[in-house]
């Protein structure tokens, strides 16, 4: 899931340099931190925070696999 919330976060920031994602095995869920540069919070977020629940909805069909539950976290 790191890969893939990396990948997603790259494409749409400014600063992809500054962008660090950690993931936490919680035992019966993984939480997935993303932090992105302060200028790009908005990319990330979009209006009304769409790009954040898509970018949720695509991280929780490819956690199907695995069946955990996964949760992403934005912060700066």
């Amino acid at each position: 899931m790191k890969e893939l919330v990396e990948v997603i976060a790259k494409a749409l920031v400014d600063h992809p340099e500054e962008v660090v994602v950690t993931e936490t095995d919680l035992g019966d869920s993984i939480q997935v931190d993303l932090k992105v540069a302060a200028a790009d919070m908005g990319k990330v977020i979009g209006r009304q925070g769409r790009i954040a629940k898509a970018i949720r909805s695509v991280v929780k069909a490819a956690s199907t696999r695995t069946d955990k539950k996964v949760v992403v976290e934005i912060s700066q």
